[in-house]
């Protein structure tokens, strides 16, 4: 047990490495390979939900996440911006992912380019707040997301009692959610739903347990 406890290390140890989570967005002369996995995940997501949405003819829950019409910017062009200006750690972007899941699984939403930039500003922001030293207000989040800053205001505390504030992460679930990102970079982590995404079982979520699937996707 002790040599599988070491090597399990040693190969999370390695992950991080190669998805760039061991430097702060402070400095970074190039963009951590995590947030382009990340965004990569996420635009195959919501191409393929949306062909199910259209072709199933269903219309989906509509939130205060979701605009008339998709953003001109790309989901990769919009991370590159959110860590260029925000100064925060890699690793946000990595429990930011996370929080979106939990959320789109509790509110039983999904995924489009309608509300993914929406998410992915005011996810990022609520996880900086949550394991950064340092954060900027919701005041430059919003310059920075495009949105103004009683949108950005509503945009947290919609956010923050979707998830009833519970906003820990252990380490085994950070862990997996690296795991399956890099599996996303070699082309091995299949998309079988679309996106609404299940959250990995974890201690806190035990009463939405049955509903999860172990995927990203729904």
């Amino acid at each position: 047990m002790g040599t599988l406890a070491l090597d399990t290390e040693a190969l999370c140890s390695e992950i991080y490495l190669t998805l760039g989570l061991n430097e702060s967005g402070k400095g970074v002369p190039r963009t951590p390979r995590v947030l382009l996995l990340i965004s990569s995940l996420l635009e195959k997501s919501i191409q393929k939900n949306e062909k199910l949405l259209e072709a199933s003819k269903k219309k989906d829950g509509i939130t205060i996440f979701h605009g008339l019409r998709a953003p001109t910017l790309s989901i990769r062009q919009y991370i590159d911006r959110i860590f260029k200006y925000s100064s925060c750690s890699a690793s946000c972007f990595v429990v930011a992912h996370i929080y979106m899941d939990r959320f789109l699984q509790l509110m039983d939403v999904h995924l489009t380019s309608l509300n993914v930039h929406r998410l992915l500003i005011t996810s990022i922001m609520v996880a900086a707040k949550f394991i950064d030293d340092a954060f900027f207000n919701n005041k430059y989040y919003a310059k920075v997301g495009g949105v103004t800053t009683g949108e950005m205001n509503r945009l947290e505390m919609k956010f923050l009692f979707s998830l009833d504030f519970r906003l820990q992460v252990t380490v085994g679930t950070f862990e997996r959610y690296c795991l399956q990102l890099e599996k996303e970079a070699v082309g091995g982590y299949p998309i079988e739903r679309p996106i609404q995404v299940c959250g990995l079982k974890e201690s806190w979520t035990n009463q939405y347990e049955s509903k999860c699937a172990p995927t990203i996707a729904k």
